[in-house]
């Protein structure tokens, strides 16, 4: 019998086929993959031992029995720490949990955005983001960032340019406090300022704070901006980066009209009971202590990295500073293209997120790129960018020499 073809029956617009995973690289720079010494497993081991005991029978019901705005005690601490850290008054009531921050965007994007509408976002931002509102349909304008975040002025110019072609973008789609890529955090005028923009043009703000629990110590952040306009704003959070990427949880908080229109949204019968149970229960003892100990590790290996990229590439790299996160952005001269190096580097056992996919213009991030520095070691830190450094030399004749290698003459 011949065999059937299901492939044949796809429909037109079905995604092309995913590779087959084979592992990861051995320099693993890409994606938000965190440091595994830094995952407290004796205390969720703890954490579970005590959710399941007290709560382990809930498992026999779709929600813990509780709906589908997520486990309380979960619920719970999201509000408290939004308020206490964030400045974001509210309840459990006023908190939806979701499997990832992604899910929270893809509930934004089903509400509010139709095909031909009209989104802003960061010119530099995370990838999902911009991906995820050019699948609904929208046409994505790009916001001119500097060191510290958008620029209001820029922002301000192309809302009233829009506005005078009577048409009103959908959302602002920000990230404030360590930003993706970037790493910087808007300061309060600009805030303030942002929030004024809103009203003024009436374009809600969508903010995506996955990243705003990971400070170098002494770093602070402004109120988010919900905290300073709650009805103009939809903000999402996620635990990923602040404990653990395959716990996939994240988190919503707007006002009800809008907050209850992305529970309807949510019809997958409920984000993964256990790592609600888990997480809820660990970080309602251990959040302070925990993003303190994990942030101050990332800051050792930023500085790691930071020489490296020094040592290797010299004066022919930028880099931003990242105020906290996980991620370096970097800008190689306007000569390369990074894009030519993701193969050899690739082949040289090197992975690393070219700036075009991180970017809304992608011609203008051809030169840029950005690294994670959490998941690897300080040494393989070391390996890694050298081993970048003679791929991106032999590719590109950039830079045109390791400055950690004696050479005659020197």
């Amino acid at each position: 019998m011949d065999q059937f073809d299901l492939t044949s029956r796809l429909a037109a617009d079905a995604p092309a086929p995913a590779p087959r995973f084979t592992g990861f690289p051995r320099y693993n720079f890409i994606g938000g993959h965190n440091d595994p010494a830094l995952i407290p497993l004796p205390g969720l081991i703890e954490a579970a031992r005590a959710a399941l005991g007290r709560d382990g029978t809930k498992l026999a019901m779709y929600n813990l029995s509780q709906g589908p705005q997520g486990y309380l005690p979960l619920r719970q601490f999201v509000a408290g720490k939004l308020a206490g850290h964030r400045g974001i008054k509210g309840t459990a009531e006023d908190v939806l949990i979701t499997s990832g921050s992604g899910q929270g965007i893809d509930f934004v994007n089903r509400l509010l955005v139709a095909p031909g509408d009209t989104v802003l976002i960061e010119e530099f931002s995370y990838a999902g983001a911009i991906t995820r509102a050019r699948q609904s349909g929208a046409k994505v304008i790009g916001l001119p960032l500097d060191a510290h975040g958008i620029r209001i002025d820029a922002l301000e110019t192309i809302l009233a340019d829009l506005a005078a072609r009577d048409i009103r973008p959908k959302y602002i789609y920000t990230i404030p406090t360590i930003q993706n890529p970037t790493g910087s955090i808007l300061p309060l005028d600009r805030r303030q300022a942002l929030v004024a923009l809103s009203a003024r043009f009436g374009v809600p703000i969508f903010e995506d704070e996955c990243y705003a629990d990971l400070l170098w110590h002494g770093v602070a952040a402004p109120p988010a901006l919900r905290a300073l306009a709650p009805s103009q704003v939809v903000h999402i959070g996620s635990f990923s980066k602040s404990l653990a990427p395959a716990l996939r949880l994240g988190y919503a908080s707007a006002d009800w009209p809008m907050l209850a229109r992305m529970i309807a949204c949510k019809a997958d019968g409920g984000t993964g009971a256990i790592d609600q149970m888990v997480a809820a229960e660990y970080f309602t003892h251990h959040f302070t202590g925990h993003v303190a100990t994990l942030s101050t590790g990332l800051a050792a290996k930023l500085a790691v990295m930071q020489d490296a990229l020094a040592a290797e590439f010299g004066t022919a790299v930028e880099t931003w500073a990242p105020e906290g996160g996980i991620f370096l952005w970097m800008k190689l001269p306007d000569s390369v293209d990074v894009r030519a190096l993701v193969a050899p580097a690739l082949a040289a056992g090197i992975a690393f997120n070219p700036g075009p996919e991180w970017a809304v213009d992608a011609e203008a991030a051809k030169s840029q790129l950005r690294l994670c520095f959490a998941l690897p070691t300080a040494q393989e830190i070391r390996e890694g960018v050298a081993a970048f450094a003679r791929v991106c030399r032999e590719v590109t004749g950039i830079p045109p020499r390791s400055a950690n290698i004696a050479h005659p003459g020197d």
